[in-house]
């Protein structure tokens, strides 16, 4: 199957330009300036010259801090653009996956997140990715939304990489432990992704089209996941550092982190046959590859 992917960069459309091919898919990452975000009119010609058997939307605007202060170029990313792409999907008649996040929650609950759980993003980038995904559903019949949280991977900037990166000069880190969420390595999502595509391309099932939750199995916090990194990385040779739990108080940023971002993922696992690992047995493999490219 022919998959084009908006974006040519970031940890998801690197992943499934790595693992597209082990399924037996060919990826085509298609991203600036042919077809930008910001432009919607680049959109069509760019994915109708890929001639593709399905698309997935994997390019955002994941900056949530900065999208504070920049709310119109995060919402003609995550929400305009995330509509065109939809639209040149359904003109197209071909499927489409889209990518979207756990910051479309508040985090209040004290219990995983379900897909009918009222919605409450607390930031400009949450709610530019909901407006997002209610553009692609009022665009494509034909789609699968599939929100995931917390993502690391041997590529481009996330929290293990920066784990890594201040435990080579500081003995102790502050990390915060009052927020709670599912780790979840891109390659993982590649591979969810890539099966959900090859299911919406194949079939005509209702229940496979809609929202659904993605992430890998069990939770942890932020200082939870510091401490998994470094004993990962010390069977490897690599860093360690002591890790203090601190408040989100503590370590306050522009934009507001939800307390709870766990996700239930029954839904996908019923319709799509989706499970992703554990986040324990995900992680030593992207610690030891990130230590790997360091050498």
């Amino acid at each position: 199957m022919r998959i084009a992917v908006t974006g040519t960069s970031g940890q998801v459309v690197t992943s499934l330009l790595e693992r597209g091919p082990l399924a037996g898919h060919e990826v085509i990452a298609i991203g600036r300036p042919a077809l930008d975000l910001a432009d919607p009119a680049s959109i069509l010609p760019a994915l109708e010259a890929a001639r593709p058997d399905a698309i997935v939307s994997a390019a955002a605007w994941t900056a949530v801090d900065k999208a504070e202060s920049e709310a119109e170029a995060a919402h003609a990313t995550n929400a305009t653009g995330a509509g065109a792409v939809a639209e040149t999907a359904a003109r197209l008649g071909v499927p489409l996956v889209h990518i979207s996040t756990d910051y479309v929650f508040d985090g209040s609950l004290d219990r995983p997140w379900r897909e009918d759980d009222p919605t409450g993003p607390t930031g400009v980038y949450g709610a530019t990715k909901l407006a997002g995904e209610q553009a692609v559903m009022a665009a494509h019949p034909n789609s699968a939304i599939l929100r995931t949280a917390w993502v690391y991977s041997p590529f481009g900037a996330n929290f293990v990489r920066t784990m890594l990166r201040l435990a080579e000069t500081r003995d102790e880190l502050g990390v915060v432990g009052d927020q709670v969420g599912n780790p979840t390595s891109a390659l993982d999502i590649a591979d969810g992704v890539l099966r959900v595509a090859a299911n919406l391309a194949a079939g005509d099932d209702p229940a496979q089209r809609g929202v659904f939750h993605m992430t890998a199995a069990g939770e942890a916090s932020w200082a939870e996941f510091a401490q998994a990194i470094f004993a990962a990385s010390v069977t490897h040779g690599g860093p360690s550092a002591r890790v203090n739990a601190i408040t989100t108080a503590d370590y306050p940023t522009p934009a507001t982190r939800p307390a709870n971002s766990r996700l239930d993922c029954r839904r996908i696992e019923t319709a799509h046959g989706v499970v992703l690992p554990r986040w324990q047995d995900a992680l030593p493999p992207v610690v030891a590859r990130l230590l790997a490219a360091n050498n």
